[in-house]
């Protein structure tokens, strides 16, 4: 980076240093939330550090530990390259003060590079969290010399830089091919939904090898798989031949390539980032346009229509919105092809529970995926720094906020229905009751939608760096989410018990009315905060 690049970035620090923000913030609430993240954080880490040390320990009492420096290698290399390639639009292009930025006096590459090196030094703790506790449970096995432990920290701080400058550069391509994040937003998305896809099915592979005691097969094939792509991915070769062998060759190898892979990278990057950020700024006003008649329609309509157009241009808000009803779908057409019985009997891992009984339980654990996330309780949020011209439109506010609870309707009805039709005709259940189930699916989502509106107008938060920090961890999406679930798997199991001694039609009848009652008792506040937003 060039001299005035520290400048810029210890601004770009200074300014979102959480720190600071508790040091000169006099509101209570702003300093609560900010001892909470603080606190979520150490949470994050200590987990981080238990699996980190975990697999050290797995892996020294086989004795394979000389396998673990490139598994940390690789761990982190993976973890910088999809967090940078998810994050390259809201860091690196289309940022919130990206006019500010470009009339201070500073070079196009050296506000790029300071926004990388920005979105580098906000990630490093985790990475280094990850491998320091790594490098502890290599040092109580393997017993390395004293050199091995500077090398493994100093080398620790260049291993994302590859991985992230690779993805950066990647959305670079993308961004500059696709005029607009049209191409990035769909791979972003089809790559996203297939890894959470992949995490949500690794429980029962992980389950499935330790029911077969292939524990230590599985540990010694992977090492083999970790060898062989340390030979392919060259920097992950260069740490661990660096850290086990003290390799001065493979640690300026590392350190050399970094630095000079992130000049070129920058130096190509400045040359088009002032064409990209307008491109992207004016994306939006420079489509199409044709002349049509006009017609009236209803305003609900129209504020729903226009989340689902703010949902479609964003790849974070689409995944984590869309991800449940997509899981609820496909659950319902696994079921209906493989049958009710089968698929209870494998994921309760043969417990003594039969179909019948889970019958009262379908429409929950329906909910369980369509419930996952509201519309509603982040996109009052989302609003951000546009906040002011939704507050200027004129309309009344209970409108706005009934199109955007309309939108989460529109979202989660048709996949609760069609997903709790596929549970009913696989389950052999009853016109009256697959009805019946369908009633209490669409009571459901109404409360679902009510609720998550409740928490999306109280928990308000309108400044935020990235979209992400109201998506996943805003307080009315933790708030919405975890109090939800939790219930909906305790009313899972009470369905389950009280459908052994009521009539399930009845039961099921019993729990519309009171969901029903919630869900209008949710809309109604939703009103009420809404009147004195």
């Amino acid at each position: 980076m060039k001299s005035k690049s520290p400048v810029l970035l210890k601004a770009l620090l200074l300014s979102t240093s959480l720190f600071n923000k508790y040091k000169y913030c006099k509101d209570k609430k702003k300093k609560g939330k900010i001892a909470g993240g603080c606190i979520a954080y150490f949470f994050l880490y200590a987990m981080l550090v238990f699996y980190a040390f975990a697999t050290c320990v797995g892996y020294g009492r086989l004795g394979i530990i000389e396998t673990v420096p490139g598994i940390c290698a690789l761990t982190i290399s993976l973890l910088s390259f999809l967090f940078t390639f998810f994050k390259t639009n809201g860091y690196l292009f289309n940022f919130k003060e990206y006019d500010m930025l470009m009339a201070l006096p500073f070079s196009p590459s050296t506000v790029a590079a300071c926004k990388f090196s920005y979105m580098y030094i906000k990630s490093l703790p985790m990475y280094l969290v990850i491998s320091l506790s790594v490098m502890a449970g290599y040092g109580m096995y393997a017993k390395p010399g004293f050199m091995t432990y500077p090398l493994w920290i100093l080398l620790s701080l260049f291993v994302p830089v590859i991985p992230m400058l690779i993805a950066a550069f990647i959305g670079f391509l993308i961004t500059k091919v696709s005029a607009g994040f049209k191409l990035k937003k769909l791979v972003q998305t089809i790559l996203t939904f297939v890894f959470v896809i992949f995490c949500f099915s690794l429980r029962f592979m992980i389950e499935g090898i330790f029911r077969n005691d292939k524990v230590e097969d599985v540990l010694t094939a992977a090492a083999e798989g970790i060898d062989k792509a340390c030979g392919i991915y060259l920097p992950a070769g260069w740490f661990t031949a660096a850290v086990t062998k003290s390799s001065l060759s493979d640690s300026l190898l590392l350190v050399g390539i970094s630095l000079v892979l992130f000049e070129l990278v920058f130096l190509i990057v400045g040359k088009n980032y002032r064409q990209i950020n307008s491109a992207l700024s004016s994306h939006d006003a420079s489509g199409d346009y044709h002349m049509t008649s006009q017609k009236a329609g209803s305003v609900v309509n129209a504020v729903a229509f226009k989340e689902f157009r703010r949902m479609m241009g964003s790849t974070n808000y689409l995944v984590n919105v869309g991800m449940g009803v997509i899981l609820a779908a496909i659950f319902g057409i696994v079921v209906l092809i493989f049958g009710f019985e089968n698929v209870i009997q494998k994921v309760t891992q043969n417990a003594p529970l039969d179909g019948e009984m889970l019958i009262p339980a379908i429409p929950f654990i329906i909910y369980f995926f369509i419930g996952m996330m509201s519309t509603a309780a982040c996109s009052p949020s989302l609003e951000g720094k546009n906040y002011w011209i939704v507050q200027s439109l004129p309309i009344d506010k209970k409108v706005l906020y009934r199109g955007k609870m309309l939108f989460n309707m529109y979202l989660t009805l048709p996949f609760s229905v069609f997903s709790t039709l596929c549970l009913c005709i696989s389950a052999h259940v009853s016109p009256v009751g697959t009805v019946l189930a369908l009633v209490l699916g669409i009571a459901l989502c109404a409360f679902s939608t009510a609720w998550g509106c409740v928490c999306g107008i109280r928990f308000i938060k309108l400044e935020w760096e990235n979209e992400i920090e109201v998506i996943k961890q805003g307080k009315a999406t933790m708030i919405y989410m975890f109090p939800n679930m939790f219930i909906n798997m305790g009313l899972i199991v009470l369905m389950v018990v009280l459908g052994k001694m009521l009539d399930h039609n009845l039961l099921t009848a019993g729990m519309i009315l009171i969901v029903t009652l919630l869900a209008a008792l949710s809309y109604l506040r939703a009103m009420s905060l809404a009147k004195k937003s």
